[in-house]
């Protein structure tokens, strides 16, 4: 590391030893190679494994899609994102605060689908037998991202049980379902 300034938690390197190699980045480069089951695979290019990216306020996203691949409902707490679709179908959408509003859209290649910062929002893919890919940009270089299901039944401690039950209207049974299956789609 350098002696330096330090910003948003990062030192900056001295202008002197700064080459275009640090504003380059192959973290996108490759597909992901286990498009196994129904989720898709999110790799990021943030300020963690993109030095040149600090103080820019950005990180992009490669979202790769297997057949009836899911990037399941979640939020992005300190950025808004917008994704175009490179190749294949997917249907996207967002949840608004107003009267819990869904805006949904089908995408082909080409095409940009905007998420506003906070929002509960998804991607799948309906095709049966074709891959997606989606790149997403941030505007954050540290987005955050919490799975709404996750957050709810996968949380370290847990939620508690009668939180989760009046919340939902369920009895413990299906909360103790519920815990398990996302356990078991998370691992």
């Amino acid at each position: 590391g350098y002696v330096g300034i330090t910003i948003n938690g990062r030192t900056c390197k001295p202008a002197d030893k700064v080459t275009a190699d640090d504003f380059t980045s192959t973290v996108l480069r490759s597909s992901a190679t286990h498009l196994s089951g129904t989720q898709a695979i999110v790799t990021l290019a943030s300020v963690d494994n993109f030095p040149g990216l600090n103080t820019l306020g950005l990180s992009i996203a490669r979202i790769d899609f297997p057949p009836k691949g899911l990037n399941p409902p979640h939020v992005h707490p300190r950025a808004t994102e917008v994704l175009l679709l490179a190749q294949g179908t997917l249907t996207v959408g967002f949840i608004s605060t107003n009267n819990n509003t869904l805006f949904q859209a089908t995408l082909y290649p080409g095409d940009l689908f905007v998420f506003p910062r906070g929002l509960p929002h998804f991607q799948i893919n309906p095709d049966e037998k074709i891959r997606a890919l989606a790149i997403s940009a941030l505007n954050s270089q540290n987005p955050g991202v919490s799975q709404l299901a996750a957050a709810l039944f996968a949380a370290n401690p847990p939620v508690p049980s009668i939180v989760l039950q009046n919340t939902f209207g369920i009895e413990q049974a299906e909360v103790e379902a519920l815990i398990a299956s996302v356990e078991a789609t998370a691992a």
